[in-house]
């Protein structure tokens, strides 16, 4: 395929004018590099048009305001349309949205000066209803014309169920900010994956290519081979879609997340799917296993890339779990965690790697240990 934004320097993604079948051979090798013993490379069936999430950056044109992302190594912004690997609805509304602020004669957020107003924009879809939330992220408070903007951007587009706005006066690459609040509708979607419904809001963490995160749940779940006596520990679960679906072979599924919003929907989407032996808790991983409280015979866990927790995987050894299935989105901080677990008397019996992110260098994959009962 060709990219225009890769001709003009996008850092976005690499090698769309190659053979996708020749990438995940690529993708299958350099992982086993790390896990020799590793399963085949699980490929995505529609390569494009996968993210379900969408970010652009603001920036000033000599015109106009535009968005898009940075140009590959530079604090330059590439005017964006159109991404291959967006789904395209969502980029269909970053332009409608792009041009009504720019009829606003809002100014693009300067970090170096900390003046204009707008940073970002993050649009997310749920693929399955085709809800979508928009959220514009300024460099302050003021936001002059929001709600007028967020009702204009709801008539135009029937799908949007919410327009919010996220204040982020912090000098920092970090997206979001701390303070939050709705502009017009609600911040809440549905999506339904694995046969579940599943609340998300703007800053609740979900997979960006949903038909492959469903096939790698269920192979977590197939794995764990759980039964009704078990007692589950869904780490780091984000919005506690794996959890519930353990919670329809097990006994109890006990939930940890420290994100409050991600565990808010967790709850809200357990009542909604009147899931009743799952709990969740707004903590640090680590803090389940304390003195005991959460005493899993299996543990899920899936945390972001820089691994697990030190700590956690100390309590997790402690605990004892028959099984740990290890869904990880680093296959670097997947090895070193194995080997500590290796260490610590459990066994690594099976890797299987997923492309989650076609045409990207990264490499999902699912890792089950079992303890060694010699």
């Amino acid at each position: 395929m060709k990219c225009a934004l890769a001709e003009k320097g996008c850092g976005g993604c690499e090698n769309l004018h190659r053979m996708y079948g020749d990438l995940l051979t690529e993708k299958q090798e350099t992982f086993r590099r790390l896990f020799p013993e590793c399963e085949t490379i699980v490929g995505a069936e529609n390569p494009c048009y996968y993210r379900n999430k969408v970010l652009r950056t603001f920036a000033n044109g000599r015109e106009s305001l535009f968005a898009g992302f940075y140009r590959g190594g530079t604090h330059q912004i590439l005017s964006v349309k159109r991404c291959l690997l967006e789904n395209k609805r969502l980029g269909q509304i970053a332009d409608i949205a792009v041009s009504l602020l720019a009829e606003m004669q809002l100014s693009a957020y300067r970090e170096d000066f900390g003046r204009g107003i707008l940073r970002h924009m993050q649009l997310r879809i749920a693929p399955r209803s085709g809800q979508v939330l928009v959220t514009i992220i300024t460099g302050g408070e003021s936001f002059p014309g929001g709600a007028e903007f967020a009702q204009k951007l709801m008539g135009k587009c029937p799908e949007v169920s919410g327009v919010t706005h996220c204040v982020n006066e912090r000098r920092t690459n970090a997206v979001m900010g701390f303070k939050h609040k709705v502009l017009a509708g609600r911040d809440e979607i549905w999506d339904t994956l694995c046969g579940l419904k599943v609340c998300l809001t703007s800053r609740a963490f979900y997979q960006i290519n949903s038909p492959q995160a469903e096939k790698m749940y269920r192979r977590a779940v197939e794995w764990a081979e759980l039964t009704k006596e078990d007692h589950v520990l869904d780490a780091y679960c984000g919005v506690g879609l794996i959890g519930q679906i353990a919670a329809g072979e097990a006994g109890r599924v006990t939930g940890v997340e420290i994100v409050k919003p991600s565990v808010e929907c967790a709850q809200k989407s357990a009542r909604v799917n009147c899931i009743k032996n799952i709990d969740f808790i707004c903590a640090d991983a680590p803090k389940a296993l304390e003195g005991g409280k959460v005493k899993p015979t299996v543990i899920l866990v899936d945390p972001p890339r820089a691994g697990c927790d030190k700590k956690f995987l100390e309590a997790a050894v402690h605990a004892a779990p028959r099984s740990i299935v290890y869904i990880s989105c680093n296959p670097e901080t997947l090895r070193r965690d194995v080997d500590y677990l290796e260490k610590h008397g459990y066994v690594l019996e099976r890797v299987q790697p997923y492309d989650l992110f076609p045409y990207t260098p990264h490499t999902e994959a699912v890792a089950l240990l079992r303890k060694n009962k010699k």
